[in-house]
């Protein structure tokens, strides 16, 4: 059974807000107002239908009593009992603690790890994974800083990724990725394993993050390109470093301007994460394993190349569609991810 208690409270503060909606909420009010409210009514139509479900059991199952409804109601009440658990279990997971962070764009930071040019260019499959996987969600893929090598790896990418439950879906992603597979540079046809990390942060906007002009400092410094006309002659590129946590940002575009932004872009990204970790780490101290910890130190999956397979240690899945899932096709990985995640959290709820 789902807590009847917790039900009504929430259906209770919904029916508020819409009191207060219709009653016209002061200006400044109406926009948390509408976001709690469009928030809760999802979970709110699916608790009335829930209570409507167990009345229509109730009634069915006081019309055995009655000779003429009998026929009806032993029709009705394997239906109804057969449809309550679904509900309920639908419920549970609505009433499960929210990230605040699910709605947001996402930041996307692709890095080769060990493996030399081999992790670089398998950093580059990565990124057209993920660029492939955006556009067949319909999300946009927007590039902010990108350094490549001559083999057409990727020494790093940062990628903005704007859509709807766009960090929801990629949160999982966060961690070392390893690939098996024969480089286009081995003349032996031998098998190298190598990695790349991935780094999957919440966009945060500034009134997340008050960062003090005095906590930054910030060096201009000559972009790197890749020869010829596209070498860039003047101190564009931007390095900003955040004096208290040590963390240093660039952007090389050729904008001065547009350098500042974007660094500050990923900046503010970084240390909202670092502090959702914080605050992550202290409330879950006593759990084993986290599916969405975002531990970027941690080898998440294997891509075999040889046998076609891709397997996510988190839940020991194994796909053999490696073609397609390097295509973008990431949904049922994400998917069971999240079930994952959904599980454990329930389970620790109940627990």
């Amino acid at each position: 059974m789902v807590p009847l208690d917790k039900l009504a409270q929430i259906t209770q503060r919904f029916e508020f807000l819409e009191a207060r909606l219709h009653a016209g909420a002061a200006p400044s009010e109406i926009a948390r107002i509408s976001k709690e409210y469009s928030d809760l009514k999802p979970v709110a139509d699916e608790i009335a239908a829930y209570r409507q479900a167990l009345t229509d059991l109730a009634e069915a199952e006081a019309m055995l009593a009655d000779p003429e409804m009998k026929a009806l109601a032993e029709e009705e009440i394997p239906r109804l009992r057969a449809r309550i658990p679904e509900m309920e279990q639908n419920l549970r997971l609505a009433l499960l603690p929210k990230d605040a962070a699910d709605a947001r764009p996402a930041i996307v930071e692709i890095r080769p790890g060990t493996g030399g040019d081999e992790a670089s260019l398998f950093a580059a499959d990565l990124a057209r994974m993920y660029q492939r996987h955006a556009e067949k969600m319909g999300w946009r893929w927007e590039v902010l800083e990108e350094q490549t090598t001559d083999l057409g790896g990727l020494k790093e990418l940062v990628a903005l990724v704007s859509g709807e439950g766009v960090f929801a879906r990629l949160k999982y992603e966060s961690g070392v990725h390893r690939v098996q597979r024969v480089p286009t540079t081995e003349a032996q046809g031998r098998v190298h394993t190598s990695a790349a990390t991935v780094a999957v942060l919440p966009e945060a906007e500034a009134v997340d993050i008050d960062i003090p002009a005095s906590d930054i400092r910030i060096d201009t410094m000559r972009s790197s390109g890749a020869g010829g006309q596209h070498v860039n002659t003047t101190d564009s590129a931007v390095r900003i470093t955040h004096i208290p946590t040590g963390i240093v940002v660039t952007s090389s575009e050729k904008s001065q301007h547009r350098n500042r932004e974007i660094a500050m872009q990923v900046l503010r990204a970084r240390l909202y994460e670092a502090e959702r970790e914080r605050v992550h780490s202290e409330r879950a101290a006593d759990r084993k394993s986290q599916v969405g910890s975002g531990d970027r130190s941690e080898r998440i999956r294997t891509y075999n190349f040889p046998q076609g397979r891709m397997t996510d240690h988190r839940i020991n899945l194994t796909l053999y569609a490696l073609p397609q899932i390097m295509a973008g096709d990431l949904s049922e990985i994400i998917d069971a991810l999240t079930a994952q995640d959904q599980a454990d959290k329930l389970a620790e709820m109940e627990g």
